[in-house]
């Protein structure tokens, strides 16, 4: 991303081609001499010479999270200060969509993780990606080579470290096949096992992490919260243990999937309450800032008039091809097109379309959201670090 940052509610298209979270991966294997990975981020002026790399995400750590984070994070806030980039993420700005970005350097509509949940065309099942078991069957799913399988095929030691539980899961293996999996459940333990990781390797050594807990405490109690600002400065001393251990060798990149937006109690709609909403839609998949609504035949256009009668300015609402044509998913060929709802519904401002009675109940209960393509959601740090 160039030029000033946008405003939080400010609308920020991904970038797919330079300046994205999916150039992370390129960027960092092409200093390891991994073929075909391009330095998109310009990396290689400040890290030549570096054999072993380290790739932090931290959910839900937006570039306008930053600020509020620097006050219980003073490592954060030093490293954003004097190395932080802002990136985008793909669209949605949600964990799925951006894990498998990260992973394979493609655009959303590329790889086919469109959303958070996602209809299984042919059938009336939602697919909740980060609930799922291995149906669909991920590589099938996400036909996309990761760029943890293309680094190990280089030679490359590759290991991903992340909670134990997500270990063989679906989205785990859609994000990050090809990497020896490590379970870490803390933040002690997950330093110490990515420090060890990264010392083992005898040559070009990738190493990925992945922390869960600031954009956890953020939907739960909101952005700057009690249980935000605890996270916050677990996340700093996090980056303090691996900045202390980094090998002179190595470097650390720190990133984020997307930010987050606390949403008024009064700025959510409830398509569940409204009958106007329900009428004509068959099947209801997304998140409260993004839904994909499918509908029953032949109900597309009345199903786009009345949600832009009842919603007005609270929410952009397209068909399909309108949504596709915007650019947010990138090209989608046409095995993906059906994941994406014939009607695409995305939040303005500080509102979110919930759904009370046909989604879990503690989804409208959340505090923050994302999703959207707003730059609180969209954008999202890239800190660079030599040891």
């Amino acid at each position: 991303m160039t030029g000033p940052v946008p405003a939080p509610l400010d609308r920020v298209a991904p970038r797919y081609d330079g300046g994205g979270l999916v150039d992370v991966l390129p960027s960092a294997l092409s200093l390891l001499g991994v073929p075909g990975a391009v330095d998109r981020l310009d990396l290689t002026p400040r890290l030549a010479g570096v054999r072993r790399i380290a790739v932090l995400l931290v959910d839900g750590l937006g570039w306008h999270q930053i600020p509020t984070a620097a006050r219980y994070a003073p490592t954060l806030a030093g490293l954003a200060a004097t190395t932080g980039t802002p990136l985008t993420v793909g669209f949605p700005s949600t964990t799925p969509t951006s894990l498998v970005g990260l992973g394979t350097g493609a655009p959303s509509g590329a790889h086919g993780v469109l959303g958070f949940t996602v209809r299984v065309p042919g059938t009336d099942r939602v697919l909740t990606h980060v609930d799922w078991a291995g149906d669909p069957d991920p590589v099938r799913w996400q036909p996309v080579p990761t760029w943890y399988e293309r680094a190990r095929a280089a030679g490359v030691a590759v290991t991903v470290v992340s909670r134990p539980e997500f270990a063989g899961s679906g989205l785990t293996l859609a994000a990050n096949r090809g990497g020896d999996y490590r379970g870490a459940a803390g933040i002690d333990a997950l330093a110490t096992r990515m420090l060890t990781a990264l010392a083992a390797g005898v040559g070009p050594t990738l190493v990925s992490g992945y922390h869960p807990d600031l954009d956890r405490h953020g939907h739960l109690s909101g952005v700057d919260s009690a249980p935000w600002r605890t996270a916050a400065t677990e996340v700093d001393a996090l980056l303090a243990r691996l900045l202390d251990g980094l090998p002179p060798d190595a470097a650390l990149l720190v990133t984020a999937d997307h930010g987050q937006l606390d949403i008024p109690v009064g700025h959510r709609i409830d398509l569940d309450a409204d009958p106007r909403l329900r009428a004509g839609v068959r099947v209801v998949a997304g998140e409260p800032r993004v839904r994909y609504l499918h509908v029953e035949p032949g109900g597309e256009a009345d199903v786009v008039a009345a949600w832009r009668g009842v919603l007005g300015g609270a929410a952009d609402v397209l068909t399909r091809a309108e949504a596709v044509a915007t650019g947010w998913f990138g090209p989608v060929p046409e095995a993906h097109l059906a994941r994406i709802g014939d009607v695409v519904v995305v939040c303005r401002d500080t509102y979110a379309v919930v759904a009370t009675r046909s989604e879990p109940p503690m989804v409208s209960r959340l505090v923050a959201y994302h999703g959207a393509d707003t730059a609180a959601e969209m954008t999202v740090p890239l800190l660079v670090v030599r040891g």
